[in-house]
């Protein structure tokens, strides 16, 4: 009795497991993206749009948008506490909707500049981008006697923003166009997805049967997209094809129901573990059987696919809760934790280095070679590992992105 009650007293206050996952996914990312495919091997990259099966990289990003689902809940809740109603709190899930779709079109981008037309350098326009991004959506301190600066230090940000937009240039001199939607960048994806599973959570109230039911629908909405059976409502593809495709949607209301299933008043952990590891092995059931019908790729986003992704992050998570929250050992994930609390820089933060290395040609990715797999590896792992202490640097100086 003693003891369950200092356990108690002990465990932390916030479920730890959330943050360190969402860590891990980001640092799986900075280690896949950063890995020079022909000097590693392809289990570990993107597999071919034309080939039927998967790799760790195919794993990540949807096992990062697992962890945006579940992470919905809880910031709903955290902003029901201040007194904000549901109006606000949708004003809020389109803002910082369109924030990720915003972005997410400009990075999309910059690999159509044309430097001739627009008369900027390629790497100088996305440094300036980047620099801009932080500017426009740091947190800033909530200090009343700083409150004009930091406005006048948003409003540069957002002016250097339309500036690149104004200066922006893609084409040749024969056929000149703008920015382009395309299919809105990884971080218009995630918005995509955020949008439709937040604003599920808002309108059924957080209800968890009534979720399964609507992740069940997009679900369907996925299979029926690959079957060419929703020609209908194409027109909308240009838009909404995110929403309308229901791949991406049904991965984030997958997370989005574990997430309700940790909110759960009542439940023991060991009725929530089993609640996820059930439905975690059915999803890969699931992927399995859907994988007689379609192929198992990402780039053309199968129900298959989603599915077996869904069961692998189900499956992983809820070892992590059991370990950090269950048992309380946490200490050992301490990089993970800091990054996954500050998931959008670490993410966004690396790029500037990238464009920086690239158009001055620093020599800082010598490990990108073919000649040794195991230095290519280790120095995409290093990457990872310093990329993170970099925005846990960043966060101790007050910068941090939040939309």
């Amino acid at each position: 009795m003693i003891q369950n009650a200092r356990s108690i007293m002990l465990k932390p206050s916030r479920i730890l497991s959330i943050d360190i996952m969402r860590g891990l996914t980001l640092f799986l990312m900075l280690f896949v993206n950063d890995l020079y495919e022909p000097g590693v091997p392809k289990w570990l990259v993107h597999t071919k749009a034309e080939v039927d099966g998967m790799g760790l990289a195919d794993w990540v990003f949807p096992g990062f948008l697992f962890m945006v689902g579940m992470s919905i809940p809880y910031a709903i809740a955290s902003r029901e506490k201040k007194g904000q109603h549901k109006i606000q709190i949708f004003g809020h899930i389109i803002a910082r909707t369109l924030s990720l779709l915003l972005i997410g079109i400009l990075i999309l981008n910059i690999g159509r500049l044309n430097a001739d037309l627009s008369g900027i350098n390629q790497y100088v326009w996305a440094i300036l981008l980047y620099v801009f991004i932080f500017l426009v959506w740091n947190k800033y301190p909530d200090k009343p006697s700083l409150k004009t600066l930091f406005l006048i230090i948003r409003s540069v940000g957002i002016a250097g923003l339309l500036l690149l937009g104004i200066l922006f240039r893609s084409g040749d001199p024969q056929h000149i166009s703008w920015l382009e939607i395309g299919w809105w960048g990884i971080l218009g994806l995630i918005g995509w997805g955020y949008f439709v599973a937040a604003t599920v959570c808002l309108v059924v109230n957080s209800r968890l049967w009534l979720t399964i039911i609507i992740w069940g629908v997009f679900v369907v909405v996925n299979i029926l997209a690959q079957l060419n059976l929703l020609e209908a409502i194409a027109f909308l593809k240009p838009i909404f094809g995110v929403i309308i495709g229901g791949n991406i949607p049904a991965i984030v209301l997958a997370g989005l129901t574990i997430g309700l299933i940790l909110t759960k008043k009542g439940w023991s952990n060991k009725k929530i573990m089993l609640a996820i590891a059930v439905l975690g092995v059915g999803c890969l059931l699931m992927g399995m059987l859907l994988h007689k019908w379609f192929v198992i790729s990402k780039i053309q986003g199968t129900p298959s696919w989603a599915m077996i992704c869904n069961g692998v992050s189900m499956l992983v998570y809820v070892l992590l809760y059991f370990i950090v929250d269950v048992k309380g050992k946490y200490n050992w994930a301490g990089m993970f934790q800091a990054a996954g609390k500050n998931s959008l820089t670490t993410y966004l933060a690396p790029d500037i280095i990238y464009f920086i290395c690239w158009g001055w040609s620093i020599p800082l990715f010598f490990y990108k070679q073919d000649t040794s797999m195991i230095l290519a590896v280790c120095g995409s792992i290093a990457w990872a590992i310093a990329m993170i202490g970099l925005s846990t640097l960043l966060s101790k100086v007050q910068i941090r992105l939040k939309l």
